[in-house]
């Protein structure tokens, strides 16, 4: 449930109670492993009190999932597939200042992560003529090839420790993907 700063105080607080203690479950372990009973706990609710607001721990990660979607699109809205370079470029400078619950919620493999990615990348196709000349099918296999690309290698990143510096891992990620997409449109 997201607040809009009209409830009563004590909803406010809540719900902020549930997002920070669900934040800081989710640095310590996998979300598949963190249950509702040890959230509630840790925000100092009882159970009732969590299913009041959301159905389930999925309903809670779909909405931070679907507020940093919506962040990261509103970030880069100006931008298509034709900006492929500057849109690699927004999201590794928008995941680097999210930080580590963000790193967490991205990286971690599951259905919802997976809605997350579909919901970003579908903001990139808007006046992107060129994927017109593609099938439904041939438009999807491209989008996967983008976003697939790019979190997975933002994945690996995180896995090695961040050891290679961000603006070379911008250079790269974008020079990959920008000679892939420029290679298949030419081919058509």
């Amino acid at each position: 449930m997201r607040s809009d700063g009209k409830e009563d105080l004590r909803v406010r607080r809540t719900l902020e109670n549930i997002r920070r203690s669900f934040e800081a479950l989710m640095l310590e372990k996998d979300y598949e492993k963190i249950t509702v009973t040890e959230l509630a706990s840790r925000a100092m609710i009882n159970k009732k009190t969590f299913y009041t607001y959301y159905p389930s721990l999925d309903d809670l990660l779909s909405e931070v999932q679907e507020e940093l979607s919506a962040e990261f699109a509103e970030r880069t809205k100006n931008y298509t597939y034709r900006d492929i370079d500057q849109l690699t470029r927004e999201f590794f400078l928008f995941s680097e200042e999210k930080g580590p619950y963000y790193e967490k919620i991205t990286c971690t493999d599951s259905i919802i992560r997976n809605r997350m990615i579909r919901k970003v990348y579908q903001t990139a196709d808007r006046g992107y003529s060129e994927l017109d000349q593609f099938t439904l099918a041939e438009q999807n296999l491209i989008r996967t090839f983008v976003s697939r690309t790019t979190l997975s290698i933002y994945k690996q990143w995180i896995e090695d420790g961040k050891t290679v510096p961000l603006e070379k891992v911008i250079e790269m990620t974008s020079t990959m993907i920008t000679g892939g997409m420029n290679e298949i449109i030419r081919r058509k």
